[in-house]
């Protein structure tokens, strides 16, 4: 059931708006009998006949975390809809993007950034396992419980490995491998691999790219390698003790 008020969806008795974009809302929700919270993306119907390829993603989406059982996955619940409307029912992440995280923070612990990307890697071997590559993994994307385990979200640049060769080129440039970024063919389980370890550097720097002020073209060229920008960080540099390197290779 979906009130004409749209205060209740199914059973979920909505609570507030957590965001907004151009393509629809996310509430945050609350079982009426259970008491969970979720968050609803809630998506207007119209933009599907204005944008089909928009509406081949969201469904897409759909299909593959209706696969997912994973702790460090973003759960689906449930979808309803009506005739001008589609919700997506979602586990809710009450603590947020890792990006707000990291920029709030500017500091965190190694053992801690550690611990976060041991968890990212858990839930991306769980994919590639699965026959799935993300290929949009950045810190936006990758949301916090309660408790700040992480939850990889956003998978609608994900697909099915049908082949090891993926071709079209999408996800955040700061974060995306060089072959991608120059639009040649790609294996996507390498292109979320490179992009691990850019989050990585992110995590024990706490430098987000854009937040650098310096930031020009230039190309690079190593080995296979051509990279199309390169970012210039903070002078400010950072080290790691040598039990933290070891932890760090041991993953």
């Amino acid at each position: 059931m979906i009130s004409s008020q749209e205060q209740v969806v199914g059973d979920y008795q909505i609570l507030r708006q957590l965001s907004s974009g151009t393509t629809g809302k996310v509430k945050l929700a609350r079982h009426q009998i259970t008491g969970q919270k979720v968050a609803i993306k809630i998506i207007n119907k119209s933009h599907f006949e204005q944008k089909p390829d928009f509406k081949r993603k969201i469904y897409r989406e759909i299909a593959l975390m209706r696969l997912f059982d994973h702790p460090h996955l973003l759960k689906l619940i449930e979808v309803c809809e009506s005739q001008r409307r589609l919700y997506i029912i979602i586990e809710h992440a009450a603590h947020g993007e890792l990006f707000d995280f990291l920029v709030q923070r500017r500091s965190i612990p190694t053992e801690e950034a550690i611990r976060i990307f041991q968890e990212l890697i858990y839930g991306l071997d769980y994919l590639h396992n699965h026959v799935i590559c993300h290929r949009d993994l950045k810190p936006e994307n990758i949301l916090l419980d309660s408790h700040d385990h992480i939850k990889i979200a956003d998978f609608g640049f994900a697909r099915w490995m049908r082949s090891n060769i993926a071709e079209t080129s999408c996800g955040s440039p700061h974060y995306a491998a060089p072959e991608v970024i120059k639009g040649l063919i790609y294996d996507g389980r390498c292109a979320d691999i490179w992009s691990c370890g850019v989050i990585l550097y992110a995590l024990l720097s706490v430098c987000i790219f854009f937040e650098c002020n310096h930031f020009f073209p230039f190309l690079f060229n190593a080995s296979i390698f051509f990279y199309s920008q390169v970012i210039i960080f903070h002078s400010k540099s950072f080290s790691l003790k040598r039990s933290s390197q070891k932890s760090i290779f041991f993953l």
